[in-house]
């Protein structure tokens, strides 16, 4: 198969979702559009991430990869069915790809013929929702990420790729969470050369059901209970 057209739908300048761009442009897979939603809710949520994630390498902004690569680069005040159809409904996708954004539902969801697809930094379905490396940590729930298709609930769709990460003893919280997301790009490059190859009706597959709650974003006591569990090294899922 050729390769996909897609969009590709992002928090403005989410670290997440530049990472994800990285990895995806370095198998030359190109998103035909990009669509950034700038506003106060995605300007928290990417400093929260950044604080995640302090003390890694981030990837080069969304501006300079869409400017190198000549990708068209849109800005919306928030990514709903009223700001991105308008955009994208002349365009012939194959695929839209979330790169970080929040819950997104309604008529985008139904667009491209094939479907969305996220990457989602946290093993499904034992972890849906927000901060799952803590939460992972916390209820010892082993890490990982997973690569699914996106339906109208939060990370319940089909998976297409999944896998654990190897957590060793020493390791950040910080690390944790920056490894997470870039396992989570590696997956999506992996799912669309899957794509090109036609392996994606092999490789679906319904989640099932989880013991445990969506989560939401951990507040400081989790986040205390995962930070001093990774400093005496009594999370259950190290391999060494």
């Amino acid at each position: 198969m050729a390769k996909p057209r897609f969009a590709f739908l992002l928090l403005k300048e989410h670290p997440y979702g530049r990472e994800m761009l990285k990895q995806i442009l370095s198998e030359g897979h190109i998103p035909q559009i990009i669509i950034e939603e700038d506003s106060s809710v995605g300007d928290e949520e990417r400093e929260k991430f950044l604080k995640r994630i302090e003390g890694n390498e981030i990837a080069p902004t969304i501006e300079s990869q869409a400017r190198e690569h000549g990708i068209n680069l849109v800005t919306v005040p928030i990514h709903n069915s009223s700001e991105v159809m308008p955009i994208i409904k002349q365009m012939e996708l194959d695929l839209i790809v979330f790169g970080g954004t929040r819950i997104i539902r309604g008529e985008i969801l139904d667009f491209p013929k094939d479907g969305v697809i996220n990457s989602h930094p946290g093993l499904l379905p034992e972890c849906r929702g927000s901060a799952s490396p803590a939460w992972s940590v916390y209820h010892d729930i082993k890490i990982g990420s997973t690569c699914h298709f996106c339906d109208n609930g939060i990370d319940t769709g089909e998976i297409l790729l999944r896998r654990e990460l190897p957590v060793v003893r020493g390791v950040s919280y910080e690390d944790l969470c920056y490894q997470t997301l870039v396992l989570a790009g590696v997956l999506m490059k992996e799912a669309l050369v899957a794509y090109v190859n036609g392996d994606w009706p092999e490789m679906r597959h319904p989640q099932g059901p989880s013991e445990f709650p969506t989560f939401k974003n951990a507040p400081q006591e989790v986040l205390d209970v995962v930070v001093q569990k990774l400093r005496e090294e009594t999370y259950a899922h190290y391999i060494n």
